[in-house]
C-alpha cells in the first residue's frame, strides 16, 4: 500500500500580469501532509520575494473539496511530545507565511474545509468561496482542539463564532454563514463564477500599487506580530494532547469506522 503522507502536490504558476496561482492538491480530499505543509510554506514565502509576483491566489485541486486538514495518516503515527510539535507546526507554519508575504493572497475555495483547511481560508487576505464550501472546525472530536488555526479564525470571525466552531465540531456551518461572520466575502453558486470573480480581483490588484498594497497588508496584520511565539505554544498544546488516551482511544474509533 503507498504511504499516503509521499502523495499530492503543489505547484505554482504566474501569468504575464504577475499573477501567480498556487495550488495544492492531494487525493485524500486535499488533507496536508506535513511534507506538503512544508512545501506550501516555501512556495509562499519564495513567492512573497519574487518581484515578477504582484498578488497570489491559493487554491486547490478537485471539485468539492477545499482542504480536508492536516493528513490523519501522520497523526495516528505520532508516539511523541517532540513528533506531535513538529506535527502541528505544519499549519502554523503556513499561516505564519501568508501573515508576513507581502503579497495579497485571495483564497479560491471550491468546496468543503476542515479543521487546518478552515485556519487557510482564515489566513488568506481575500476569501471567496462556492456554496458548497461549508467549514467544520472538527479538532475536539478527536479530543484535541483547533489551537494552531484558532487564532488565524478568531481573528477573522470574532470569538464568538470561533468558540460555537470549536464547540461544535462535528456539524458543519454553511458557507451563507461563514459569509455572515466575515470569513469568507463572497459565496457564489458555481466554481465558473467564482473563478471569475477571483481572476477579474487579482487582475485588479496585479495593476494596483505593490508598495500600497504590501504597506496596507502590514496594517493589517499588525496585531499578529507575536504569532511565531504563539502559533508554537499552541502546537505544542496540540502534540501534548494528541498522546493523551483519550485522543489515542478517540483516534482508534475513527480507524476503525474508516
Amino acid at each position: 500500500m503507498a504511504d499516503k503522507t509521499q502523495l499530492g502536490s503543489v505547484t505554482i504558476e504566474t501569468d504575464d500580469n504577475g499573477i501567480a496561482t498556487i495550488t495544492f492538491e492531494h487525493p485524500a480530499h486535499n488533507s496536508l501532509p506535513g511534507r506538503l505543509l512544508a512545501k506550501l510554506a516555501d512556495t509562499i514565502t519564495e513567492a512573497g520575494k519574487n518581484d515578477a509576483i504582484k498578488v497570489i491566489v491559493l487554491k486547490s485541486g478537485g471539485d468539492r473539496t477545499f482542504c480536508a486538514g492536516a493528513s490523519f495518516d501522520e497523526l495516528i503515527s505520532i508516539q511523541d511530545l517532540d513528533t506531535g510539535k513538529r506535527f502541528f507546526m505544519g499549519f502554523a507554519n503556513v499561516i505564519n507565511a501568508m501573515r508576513k508575504c507581502p503579497k495579497f493572497i485571495i483564497g479560491r475555495v471550491q468546496g468543503k474545509a476542515v479543521g487546518g483547511g478552515v485556519g487557510l481560508c482564515a489566513a488568506v487576505d481575500y476569501c471567496v468561496a462556492t456554496q458548497w464550501a461549508s467549514i467544520k472546525l472538527s479538532e475536539l472530536a478527536i479530543g484535541i482542539g483547533p489551537f494552531v488555526v484558532g487564532p488565524a479564525v478568531e481573528r477573522k470571525v470574532g470569538t464568538s463564532a470561533m468558540t460555537q466552531l470549536a464547540i461544535n465540531a462535528t456539524e458543519w456551518k454553511t458557507a451563507e454563514w461563514a459569509q455572515q461572520k466575515g470569513l469568507f466575502t463572497e459565496v457564489f453558486d458555481t466554481a465558473e463564477q467564482l473563478d471569475a470573480y477571483v481572476g477579474h480581483l487579482a487582475e485588479k490588484l496585479a495593476a494596483s500599487n505593490p508598495e500600497a498594497m504590501t504597506r496596507l497588508k502590514h496594517v493589517f496584520w499588525e496585531d499578529a506580530s507575536d504569532w511565531d511565539e504563539l502559533l508554537e505554544e499552541r502546537a505544542a498544546m496540540s502534540g501534548q494532547l494528541v498522546l493523551s488516551d483519550f485522543t489515542v482511544n478517540a483516534i482508534e474509533k475513527f480507524k476503525q469506522k474508516a
